[in-house]
């Protein structure tokens, strides 16, 4: 179920979480196939920070900085707090582990060690949601 690219926390190098000391942030979840075009937009402008992705819901999650919850009105989505469960910016691990994802039951579609941030920007994942509502539209219609 994890394949195309998914990491279960084993393999890889960089920064990432140790057990226990983690820094809060909040997790934005969207269906997966907005997701994983909104993961595009956002590489192909080096705004992705870690996404998580849970295959039993067919959902990513976009890790964004604390406080993102109280704001968001994105429809379609939702923005709940880790409490403290995600990756300490700039953290390093011992040896080539990856941190293990602040959810249960989920992998990591960007770790943090291969995002270009510590967490999304949610102004720029806002817009990448829309670009990517719009675009799933667009082929919708033309199906």
């Amino acid at each position: 179920m994890w394949e195309t690219g998914v990491s279960r926390g084993v393999g890889g190098s960089g920064r990432g979480a140790p057990q226990g000391g983690a820094a809060p942030c909040d997790l934005v979840t969207v269906p997966a196939r907005q997701g994983l075009e909104a993961v595009d937009i956002l590489r192909l402008r080096d705004g992705v920070g870690p996404v998580l992705h849970d295959g039993a819901c067919h959902t990513l999650g976009f890790l964004v900085p604390p406080g993102t919850a109280d704001g968001w009105d994105v429809p379609g989505s939702a923005c709940t707090q880790t409490y403290g469960r995600g990756p300490v910016p700039g953290a390093v691990c011992d040896g080539d582990a990856v941190p293990e994802p602040p959810v249960s039951g989920t992998g990591w579609l960007v770790p943090p060690e291969g995002a270009y941030a510590d967490a999304t920007d949610p102004a720029v994942l806002r817009a990448a949601l829309g670009e990517a509502a719009r675009t799933i539209e667009a082929v919708d219609r033309c199906q």
